[in-house]
């Protein structure tokens, strides 16, 4: 498993809500993520971790990707999300899922300043959250 998160995201401290990476390639990732029970988690509103917020896990795995494919050392270039579509949940919230949730991304296409990616939010074998979304990234210097 991966475990140097910091130097892939440039989330930090408890925005960062993907734990590990249990496997890459060029075109998909497959990450792992605990952190929806925990009452201290930045996305809550109120006691609830809505399912809406499975969308933020499935773009940090969306980031965590492109940096590993790209070789960055550092953080990777922010990006902006611009497009969330064809979104899907099977389950109200978040928090009350007692498995730890695998995030999957796979790039769909992609260019210096745009990428989608479909993603889904999965748990114990059966899918929570899934969709399409768009990033665009700043320019290089």
């Amino acid at each position: 498993m991966l475990t140097a998160l910091e130097h892939l995201l440039p989330h930090a401290g408890r925005m960062r809500v993907i734990a590990a990476v249990r496997r890459w390639d060029a075109t998909s990732i497959e990450c792992v993520a605990a952190d929806h029970r925990d009452a201290a988690n930045p996305l809550r509103i109120g006691d609830t971790l809505p399912a809406v917020c499975g969308l933020e896990y499935g773009a940090q795995a969306m980031a965590i990707h492109g940096a590993l494919v790209a070789g960055r050392t550092a953080k990777p270039r922010v990006g902006l999300l611009v497009a969330a579509h064809e979104l899907r949940w099977s389950v109200p919230r978040l928090d009350t899922i007692a498995e730890e949730l695998t995030v999957r991304a796979a790039r769909l296409l992609g260019s210096e300043r745009q990428v989608a990616y479909e993603f889904e939010v999965t748990a114990g074998g059966r899918a929570l959250v899934s969709g399409r979304a768009g990033v665009m990234l700043e320019a290089v210097a």
